[in-house]
């Protein structure tokens, strides 16, 4: 087994090969080869590694990752955290590596808890006292006009057939309409 530098170690190695995910650099001192991903190449977004390297450069990398992967041995590195001029640790705690991982990590799948039509629609809103919405979509002004949802057909048919409550509010809506209009 040939030496391999330890995590987190900082090496100059040569690029042996760009592709469109990333460059391949020889590790000095052992006939392998790390990738340096395109998204650990600069802090800028990088869309082509050709336009940043080309075969033969000799560049500053950080060994981030070493991973056992069909029975090879799989090395990560970064050109980020190493000062290009100088070779210098620009991040000696590896706290933005671990950063990295974190956005790697943090996507959930919330699908399987949905909010329903339902679930909204028998909201109270903590702002006015009125159902069918949150706090934050409140329309309400202060002293102003309260909304609420329109009843279902069958409160509707309750109330007309208990003694024509409902044409007084059918009465109510036409001359508000009627003001409206003019």
């Amino acid at each position: 087994m040939e030496p391999l530098p330890e995590l987190y170690s900082i090496f100059q190695g040569e690029v042996a090969a760009v592709t469109d995910f990333g460059a391949f650099i020889k590790i000095p001192g052992c006939r392998k080869q790390g990738l340096v991903h395109r998204s650990h190449m600069s802090s800028c977004r990088v869309d082509r590694p050709a336009e940043i390297l080309d075969v033969g450069d000799k560049v500053w990398v950080k060994l981030i990752g070493k991973e056992m992967k069909d029975e090879k041995l799989k090395l990560s590195l970064s050109m980020k955290v190493v000062h290009q001029g100088t070779g210098k640790d620009l991040d000696p705690n590896n706290v933005s590596l671990d950063q990295d991982e974190r956005k790697k990590r943090s996507f959930r799948d919330y699908t399987s808890q949905k909010i329903t039509l339902e679930a909204v629609l028998n909201t109270v809103c903590k702002k006015c006292g009125c159902k069918g919405h949150f706090a934050k979509e409140c329309f309400m002004q202060p002293g102003g006009t309260k909304y609420s949802l329109i009843p279902e057909e069958e409160e509707e048919e309750e109330g007309a057939a208990a003694g024509g409550e409902g044409d007084k509010r059918l009465s109510q809506a036409e001359e508000s309409s009627k003001k409206r209009k003019k």
